[in-house]
This record gives structure tokens, sequence and C-alpha cells, in this order.
């Protein structure tokens, strides 16, 4: 509550100093029409969630919540930097992808040495109740590594609609809540389940502004290692679907292009196929996004009830 309210009374200060400052987002002239009336909003609109970042620290001043915010505040970091050189150059392209991989990849490898060292989380993957396989631990980095930038990159693909990565992250948090037995997890899920609320107050459409990778990309870390810190990668999968549907389809668009010159979809992430190809409106995309999220989270959680959970 605390969270909710800090942000949706900070918010429309926040927004003033972002349009005050030009930090206003560029938009690709690829994008459909209603897209180039968004130009001019507000950037960076997600640095309002720091908000939760602060309360969740005051509140429970451990090492394991203390890790929950560096884990946010370093993928924020990649995502401002892209925000902000998009938005003081008005270049969509913003920073290269090989900048931003660099960062993500040197952070999450400081960040699974903390974890494993640290935190004493083990090096093994659960499938099913008390079955689980065990990784060298170098194999175990590898994996868990690829597994949180590629996660971070793919929640990062469904920031692209008015209010799309607030619903649908939600339900992802929702879910951490209902599993972790740390008070500390359920915290910082509540944290930011109350943060996403106050923030679509002025992000669903029309938006006030726009979360930017400042907000998706630490969104998509702290989310990747709550799974991580949960032992529920087995779940990935489904509770990630929307997001890694989003990344496959940028990844399926781009090879059929190179190898065929040919498109699969009108215009990737998929969202905006929908968009393009059937005229879903972006309330009606978010919606159904969303709907499909609160689904997948119920399996999960069905699953990691009557499967997973010893």
């Amino acid at each position: 509550m605390i969270s909710f309210l800090a942000v949706a009374a900070l918010s429309p200060l926040l927004i003033t100093i972002l349009r005050k400052l030009g930090l206003i987002q560029p938009i690709r002239k690829e994008l459909p029409s209603d897209h180039q009336l968004k130009k001019g909003t507000p950037l960076m609109f997600g640095i309002i969630l720091f908000v939760g970042i602060v309360v969740a620290t005051l509140y429970s001043p451990t090492r394991l919540m203390f890790f929950l915010s560096i884990t946010y505040i370093l993928f924020s970091f990649v995502g401002c930097l892209d925000d902000f050189w998009k938005a003081s150059r008005q270049d969509p392209g913003g920073v290269s992808g090989k900048t931003k991989l660099v960062f993500q990849f040197s952070f999450t490898g400081i960040l699974l040495f903390y974890v494993i060292n640290v935190l004493g989380i083990d090096t093994n993957i659960q499938i099913y109740k008390n079955m689980s396989i065990d990784f060298p631990i170098v194999l175990y980095v590898i994996v868990i590594t690829l597994f949180v930038v590629g996660s971070a990159n793919a929640i990062n693909f469904t920031d692209g609609l008015d209010g799309l990565l607030g619903v649908v992250a939600i339900p992802t948090y929702f879910f951490f809540f209902m599993v972790s037995e740390r008070l500390e997890v359920q915290l910082y899920s509540l944290i930011m389940i109350g943060c996403l609320l106050g923030f679509l107050i002025y992000n669903i459409y029309p938006a006030k502004a726009f979360m930017g990778d400042t907000g998706s990309l630490a969104i998509g870390g702290s989310l990747s290692f709550l799974a991580v810190l949960e032992k529920v990668e087995i779940l990935i999968p489904i509770l990630f679907f929307i997001y890694f549907a989003e990344q496959l389809s940028v990844i399926l668009q781009v090879s059929s292009f190179k190898l065929t010159r040919k498109r699969i979809f009108r215009m990737t992430p998929i969202h905006y196929h929908f968009s393009l190809k059937y005229g879903w409106s972006e309330t009606t995309i978010v919606a159904v996004f969303g709907v499909l999220s609160w689904c997948c989270t119920f399996m999960c959680l069905a699953y990691w009830k009557y499967l997973l959970h010893p």
C-alpha cells in the first residue's frame, strides 16, 4: 500500500520533470500510425519503480533484500543508459545491442557469484518434488547466465504497448509471492505489485509516460533471478510464456527475412502483429495478454503445488 500510494503520488512530478528535461520517446518510423501520435511522450518513467526498492530495503534490510534491490538497480542502469541515449539524441536505436549485452552478462556473472557463494543457492535444477538435476558449477553458471540475460531481454521486448508489461508482469510477481517461503521474496513481490499498480494509473492507454528500458530491463532481471532463487527454472517456459513468445517472434522474423527475404509476421514483437493484421486495439491486446499471463501463473501454481513442491 505504501509503494502504491508513493508511486501514484510522485508520478505526476516525475512526468513533469522528464518533460522539462526533454527526455521524450522517439518513435520508429515503421510503427503504426497510431503510435506516431505518441511522439513527445516522456520516457524513462520506469525510474518511479525505484520507490519500491527504497521501501523494500528500508523495511527489510537483509542480505537477500539487498541482493534483490541491487539486481533491479544494475539491470535498470543498463536500461537507463539506453533510454537516455534515445531521448537525448532522439535516436530510436539507442545504445548498441552489443554494449547492452556486455553490461548484462557482466552484471549477471557478478550476481550469480553472490547467489552461489554468499546466499548459498545450490547448483541443481528441480524437476519433480525431491527429484533434481545437479549441474557442475561451471555448466550451471553458463546455463543460468544465458537464461537470465535471455529472459531479461524477452521481458524487455514485452514493453511495447501502453500498460502491456505492467499488466503482464503483475501475475508473474504474484506467482513468486505465492510459492516463496522467504519473507523477503514475498515482501519484494508484493511491493513490486503495488508499484506497478500505481505506475499503471499513468501508463495504461493512453499513456502519460513510458516505462522504457529503465523499468522493463530491471523487471526482467529481477523476475529472472527470482526464478533462480526459488528453484522453479523448470516452470519458466510456461511462467514466462508471453515474454518468450515476444522474443521468439523477433528471432523468427529476422531469421526468415535473412534466409528467404519474407516476413512471417506483419511486425514484431508479436503484439504489433495482432494490431496490424487483425486490427486489435491496444487495450484489447493488453487485456488478452494480461488474461493469458494470469492463466500461465495459475498453471504454474498448480504444477508447483502438486508436482514440484516437496
